[in-house]
């Protein structure tokens, strides 16, 4: 890849501070930007789709797409929240990768699930229960423009 890998560690503490890293995400987005999350259930995935959504001027409440798959909503750039875990590696007809050149802001919990199709360049955070409320995140930036947006937001 790119020699060693990239990695950044957050800590927050609570489900706001989780939501305004989102929104720190957001205010660096550009069209087509690809963030996979992972980590167990309720570890913070949607939480963290809701701060994106509210940068975005999403008004709609966001919630986990489990039986839908794919949930589209209208912003500043279109967001699409992805909750793959249903489909346990089997992605044949979903078109899924039509999401990844759509130009809008691509967010796919359970993204391990689906990773051979995943696009090579793409943000990657695992999220860690901690206790009940305090979560470490770890980023890892897949190509150059992931690692500036790291070093741009943290």
């Amino acid at each position: 890849m790119y020699g060693d890998k990239m990695e950044f560690k957050v800590t927050t503490r609570n489900e706001r501070e989780t939501i305004e890293l989102a929104q720190n995400f957001e205010s660096e987005k550009f069209p087509n930007m690809i963030i996979c999350l992972d980590g167990e259930l309720g570890s913070g995935k949607t939480i963290f789709t809701k701060g994106i959504a509210n940068a975005l001027g999403i008004d709609e409440s966001i919630t986990s797409p489990t039986f839908t798959i794919i949930k589209e909503y209208d912003g500043e750039l279109p967001l699409y929240h992805m909750d793959v875990y249903r489909l346990d590696g089997n992605t044949d007809g979903v078109g899924i990768e039509e999401y990844f050149t759509k130009g809008g802001v691509v967010v796919i919990e359970w993204a391990d699930t689906i990773k051979d199709i995943l696009p090579k360049e793409r943000l990657h955070i695992k999220f860690k229960i901690v206790d009940e409320n305090k979560r470490i995140l770890i980023l890892t930036p897949y190509g150059r423009q992931y690692e500036e947006l790291c070093e741009a937001v943290l």
